[in-house]
Order: C-alpha cells, then structure tokens, then sequence
C-alpha cells in the first residue's frame, strides 16, 4: 500500500493539475463557485436571525462571518466526500485499459479540496479584516485540524467509492444525506448542549473536527479537546480501513465495469 501510494504521486499531481484547470476552464463564474454559497447562506440566515424567524443564540464571532467561515470548512468536507467516488466514477474507463496505481485518482481528488479550500481562504481572510477579527498563533494549528477534518470526509468518501462506480444511486443518496447532515453540525447555530438535537449534534463526529478548527483560527480555546481527538481517531482508523477495503475491492468493481 505504501509502495502504491509513493509510486502514484506523479499522475496524482497531473490528474489534479488537469481537473483543477479544466474545473475553472468550463465554468462561467470560475473561483467565484469557491465564494457563493458561504455568501448566499450566510446571507440567508443572518437576515432570518435578524427578523427573529430563527434564534441561534450567542456565537464567538459576528453572525455572518460565523456562518461564512463555517460553511466554508462543511463544503470543504462534503468535498472529501463527492471527491473518492467522483475520481472513480470518472476515471472508469481508464481504469478498465490502464493498469496504474489506484490511489493516484483518490489523492488527486484530495489534492483539489486542499486547493479549493485555497481559495476559501480568500473570502476567510477577507471576513477577518472586514469584521476586525483578531487572530492567535493557535491559527496554524487550525490547518492541522482541517487536515483530520478532510481525513473524516475522504473516509466516508472512499468507503462509498467501489459503490459509486456501479451505481449512480451512491452520489444522489450523498447529496441528499449531507444536506440533512448539515442542520446536525454547528454551521449555523452554536453548539447546543441539551435536549435531544444537542446529543445529536454532539455524537456526530464532524462536530468536534469542524468547531475546533474553527476556534483554533479565532479564539484559540478550543472547547472539547476530547471530542476532537475521538474524532481525529475515528477518522484515521476509519480512512485506513477504508483504503484496505477499497483495494480489496477495485478489481471486482474493474471486472465488473469491464464486462
């Protein structure tokens, strides 16, 4: 496995150099797509909050950049998601011809979300000065946590990938399950700490990986220190797993889509 993962560093970075530039050669908006929807939802929800239609509470930041900041690290992890099955949905005629390496198309999928959060990072920095947001030295530890939060997220995505390759029922069932995911994570409201949407939102394992990374880059406290490591944890073991059970299973997926 090891062997396979340094053998595909080369075609990983020219398959992404190649997805990234024909992503923003087709699109009208280009990067603009990086910065929407943040804008729109944040947008969205700070004008409810303020005509009183929803009641988020108190949160760490001024409301938009709140909302801003954390949707931006959800598409980075619904990205970590869509990534693995979309490479293997895409590259199934090559894989069907060309034997190569597998985990090239996976890390350079990988490789675009760490680039598009990039570019997030543009509208992040933007938000930071407009709200006069100070910052501690814990905002370099922040990547780490995106780092375990990406993990997370291509975990999932790799897990569902030998799915997705033979039925397009996997990326339509991940659309619709992380549009419900999304109101069980902290995106727009504070963390709630009762009743039974607030154990909900508590055992669901991106809640740790996202709030801490989001405190690591303003506050610099982070607020459950366990719960992100339980987390971290879950992630690396489930992304080991999963890569096993992807090699294990790519060439019946292979022979299948070849028949």
């Amino acid at each position: 496995m090891g062997r396979d993962l340094l053998a595909s560093r080369e075609l990983a970075w020219r398959l992404m150099v190649r997805n990234i530039t024909a992503q923003y050669r087709q699109s009208f908006l280009g990067i603009a797509w990086a910065f929407l929807p943040p804008i729109v939802m944040a947008a969205g929800f700070t004008i409810a909050s303020d005509a009183n239609v929803i009641n988020v509470g108190a949160t760490d930041l001024p409301y938009p950049a709140y909302v801003m900041f954390s949707t931006a690290l959800w598409q980075t992890f619904v990205e970590a998601i869509n990534g693995p099955v979309q490479a293997v949905t895409v590259a199934k005629p090559m894989l069907a011809r060309v034997n190569f390496p597998r985990e090239a198309i996976v890390v350079a999928k990988v490789g675009e979300v760490f680039f598009n959060f990039g570019i997030k990072l543009l509208l992040i920095v933007a938000l930071f000065l407009w709200f006069q947001i100070t910052v501690s030295w814990t905002v370099i530890l922040a990547f780490v946590a995106l780092i375990h939060l990406v993990m997370l997220g291509t975990f999932f995505g790799l897990l569902l990938a030998p799915l997705g390759a033979l039925y397009q029922d996997v990326s339509k069932g991940i659309t619709l399950i992380t549009g419900f995911w999304l109101f069980l994570t902290p995106v727009v409201f504070p963390v709630p700490r009762q009743g039974t949407f607030g154990i909900l939102v508590n055992l669901n394992p991106v809640t740790p990986l996202l709030v801490t990374t989001r405190e690591l880059a303003t506050t610099g406290v982070v607020s459950e220190p366990y719960g992100f490591w339980v987390a971290s944890l879950f992630a690396f073991m489930g992304l080991l797993l999963a890569w096993i059970a992807f090699r294990v299973s790519m060439p019946f997926v292979i022979e299948r889509i070849s028949s």
